[in-house]
């Protein structure tokens, strides 16, 4: 079931509303091709730059986030010398 939707638009140069995209795997078609693009760059900058593992800790333990993992650049703490 959906619970919320978010207002706007998901691409305004394509007219595209958030109201638009079906729920589900149905979403694949509808969110246009640059919009991934993002998503998947945006997790190749997290996995090479800000997530970094160093070898020298255990695995998880990474020094750029904090709580559940989250990079401190996105909750705006700072990471602390280990």
């Amino acid at each position: 079931p959906e619970y919320f939707r978010w207002p706007g638009y998901l691409s305004p140069s394509t007219n595209l509303k958030f109201t638009d995209v079906p729920n589900g795997v149905a979403a694949l078609s509808k969110v246009p091709a640059e919009g991934w693009a993002q998503i998947g760059i945006f997790i190749a900058f997290l996995e090479l730059f800000a997530l970094r593992q160093d070898k020298d800790r255990m695995p998880g333990d990474l020094t750029g986030a904090g709580r559940l993992g989250l990079p401190f650049f996105l909750v705006g703490g700072k990471s602390s010398p280990s």
